[in-house]
């Protein structure tokens, strides 16, 4: 199946300059399964969107079809064929 990955102009860079990333995903996909098959293309993106552990990161919101994963099951949260996964690191200072 595949995912429409939306990626913010500060993440651009560790995707080869894309902003949007058309992804194959086996199913059953998950949040998880969309990172692991972008951090076998993209590893540096992996490091700004996921710890040494594969926990997400706190400072990036993710967001499937509009709704944050956070309260849908982090990264587990299942994604169907043609979601589109919304990548958006905080802002913060002053």
């Amino acid at each position: 199946m595949r995912v429409t990955v939306l990626l913010p102009g500060v993440l651009r860079d560790r995707a080869d300059g894309q902003s949007r990333l058309d992804v194959d995903v086996a199913e059953p996909a998950t949040l998880a399964g969309l990172l692991d098959v972008l951090a076998t293309s993209y590893p540096a993106l992996e490091r700004r969107l996921r710890d040494e552990s594969a926990t997400l990161r706190r400072y990036v919101n993710f967001y499937v079809n509009g709704e944050e994963c956070r309260y849908t099951g982090a990264a587990a949260t299942p994604l169907s064929d043609g979601a589109e996964v919304q990548i958006i690191p905080s802002v913060a200072g002053g």
